[in-house]
């Protein structure tokens, strides 16, 4: 389905990022990956499944940066067609015990950057008369959780972030939806488990269930496949007409 498109994916080398990746590949969409860590294994999953890959190596809280790595996806792919804004990291305190420098961090890497990557592909896409913004969110988009002030005040911008843009882009091909998860099995959220673990002196397992029970009332963890079979979805014709919604995909955590 998406054959000849190039989507371009922030926080791609593990993750939801990767899983989103992979499965944007598999309908033929060409990927840039962006991402700290190892990229060469992703980069080489990416291209088994018969499409091109490229990787850039932005640092997602510094603006320059991501100019660089848009500036090499026009280059290299033409251009960028769907642009999925991933990349997120987490810091838990109390607003008194948080670090004014995660504060800034998370502001600037989960938020800040989403705008960034987005005003620089919007004018090509507007061209194109089609493109995909694709911005994932969290269940901390639409409800908060306490110790995670930085967080959720950055996921809740993000949504908004979502609906402006999707009005801007309203009567264009161009479409811009955010997508919610609640909790998704990623080295994020397992460092959370194992934090929990360590802090209360139980199993690793035990910890996990527990997250869930208090959050998610399906007792599921979400997976990086689901959550990119939704973003193939909003980048299918189904979906032209899906514009600035905040999916959740989290086992009903925001209906309760």
């Amino acid at each position: 389905m998406l054959k000849g498109k190039t989507a371009l994916v922030t926080g791609s080398t593990s993750g939801i990022g990767l899983g989103t990746a992979l499965t944007l590949a598999r309908q033929g969409a060409n990927i840039v990956l962006n991402g700290f860590g190892d990229h060469e294994a992703p980069q080489a999953a990416v291209k088994a499944l018969g499409v091109r890959a490229g990787y850039h190596g932005a640092d997602m809280s510094k603006p320059a940066e991501i100019e660089a790595m848009m500036a090499y996806a026009a280059a290299e792919f033409g251009g960028v067609d769907i642009l999925v804004n991933n990349a997120g990291i987490q810091h838990v305190a109390a607003v008194e015990d948080f670090p004014p420098e995660r504060w800034d961090a998370i502001i600037a890497i989960n938020l800040s950057s989403a705008f960034h990557t987005t005003r620089l592909a919007i004018p090509a896409m507007r061209k194109k008369n089609w493109g995909r913004v694709i911005n994932i969110a969290s269940a901390h988009g639409l409800v908060a959780s306490a110790q995670k002030s930085a967080y959720v005040a950055a996921k809740h911008g993000i949504v908004g972030f979502t609906k402006s843009i999707a009005l801007e882009t309203a009567t264009s091909g161009v479409t811009v939806n955010a997508i919610c998860p609640g909790w998704v099995l990623t080295p994020l959220v397992q460092k959370q488990i194992d934090d929990r673990a360590k802090r209360e002196g139980i199993a690793v397992q035990q910890a996990s269930n527990d997250l869930l029970r208090e959050k998610q009332p399906s007792l599921q963890f979400t997976t990086p496949e689901q959550l990119g079979e939704l973003a193939v979805f909003l980048c299918s014709p189904a979906a032209d007409n899906v514009r600035g919604v905040a999916w959740a995909v989290d086992g009903g955590w925001t209906a309760q």
